[in-house]
């Protein structure tokens, strides 16, 4: 009888002990590519395509204008001992007049697409920080690490810990892709000095941090 007293006791003991414990502090770690998975979402994915739609006429036009400028340097070095000296200012003055239009149409293109795509992380980013929220306390995990960036105190992360695709998973299936849109053209920017810029071209998907299988 005294042994099922002590027994009950003590059992009485560890249940009032595990009461009173603190819960388990959450020790999981993860890592996310944000801006790979930005691009890769159906939403990413159709408003990069818009941008591209929208500004490669404009990119095709800095390009024809710059082989323009090739041509005229090509001439003027053809004619530089044949021609008069009337004729070769003249040349110089259209390469310089193509050369800063060149310079200007580039860098109002370039911050035009800057902008939309600010415009677009901001709006698919939102709305996928509530995925990863959800998904790493469902996970339990203490901590998520953005790799996006090539200044990311992560240098090597095994594969297992990578969640980019399950968010990528998880935003497509709530979003679709019927609320990101191509942003709206911004203001152009005031002309630059002038310059030798090339035309540029839409932002590529980043790339997974060195040492991450």
């Amino acid at each position: 009888m005294t042994s099922v007293r002590n027994t009950l006791r003590l059992a009485t003991l560890v249940a009032a002990t595990a009461a009173f414990a603190p819960a388990q502090t959450p020790t999981k770690v993860a890592i996310i590519n944000v801006q790979g998975a930005i691009v890769a979402t159906k939403d990413g994915a159709k408003a990069r395509d818009a941008i591209r739609e929208k500004y490669e006429p404009r990119a095709k036009q800095i390009e024809a204008l710059n082989n323009e400028i090739q041509k005229l340097r090509n001439q003027l070095a053809t004619l530089a001992n044949t021609a008069s000296q009337e004729t070769r200012d003249k040349i110089s003055r259209e390469i310089d007049d193509k050369q800063k239009k060149l310079q200007w149409d580039s860098e109002d293109l370039q911050n035009e697409l800057q902008q939309e795509e600010g415009r677009l992380v901001n709006e698919i980013g939102q709305r996928m920080m509530q995925i990863i929220d959800e998904y790493a306390k469902a996970q339990g995990f203490a901590l998520v690490l953005d790799v996006s960036s090539q200044q990311s105190p992560v240098v090597w992360a095994a594969n297992g810990i990578d969640i980019t695709q399950q968010i990528v998973e998880l935003y497509d299936k709530r979003y679709g892709a019927g609320e990101a849109s191509a942003a709206k053209p911004a203001a152009p920017a005031a002309k630059p000095a002038a310059g030798s810029p090339s035309a540029p071209a839409p932002a590529a998907a980043p790339k997974k941090p060195a040492g991450v299988k």
